[in-house]
Parts: C-alpha cells; sequence; structure tokens
C-alpha cells in the first residue's frame, strides 16, 4: 500500500502524562473518525451511541482484521491490543462518543 497520513486514534486528546493518552471520540451520525494506527494497547470506554463500525485497512495487524459492525452497550469498558490501522464509522442514527486511553507504559 502507498504512503499514506495517519490521524490521531480519537478526535481530540484531553489528557497525557507518562503513562496515558486519554482522548475522546465524538462523532455525529455517518461520521468517520481519520485513518489511524494503534501503537499502544488502549481502553475504550463508551459513553453514548447506538451503532459504530470498525473499518480496517488491509494492512492492520490488530484484533480487527474484518469490516466489523456491532450494536453500542452504555457504558461498557473494552480494552484492544495494538497493532490494528482503521478508521471508525458511527453508523448509528445517535451521536457516538467514547474515551479512549492509550496505556504508554
Amino acid at each position: 500500500m502507498g504512503e499514506r497520513e495517519l490521524g490521531g486514534v480519537g478526535t481530540k486528546v484531553l489528557f497525557e502524562n507518562e503513562y496515558v493518552r486519554v482522548w475522546e471520540m465524538d462523532l455525529a451520525p455517518g461520521e468517520a473518525g481519520a485513518i489511524h494506527r494503534h501503537d499502544h494497547d488502549y481502553i475504550l470506554v463508551i459513553l453514548d451511541g447506538d451503532r459504530i463500525a470498525a473499518v480496517p485497512e488491509p494492512d492492520t495487524g490488530g484484533e480487527v482484521t474484518e469490516y466489523f459492525e456491532a450494536d453500542v452497550v452504555i457504558p461498557s469498558i473494552v480494552e484492544m491490543k495494538k497493532g490494528g490501522v482503521e478508521t471508525a464509522k458511527n453508523v448509528g442514527e445517535k451521536r457516538y462518543y467514547e474515551l479512549l486511553i492509550e496505556l504508554l507504559k
């Protein structure tokens, strides 16, 4: 695959120190985040929404290797391993909102 520019794993960094980086992911219905790579293990804290999709890139190396769509359970916490190259897309009818906590150490 050719050169591509990767974005952040969320829409905005809320907090960072030597141990964690906390992002928010705030997506309107139909909106997608940037193509990004997960360089660290991370935790998702899902706070709002009704349906979300993960759209992996062909060269992804993470846990999600095929298009994945799911109903949102509020609240929920999901532990994920590093390595994926993907885009998050709100395929629901409500705003999707989560906190994504990257584990830096």
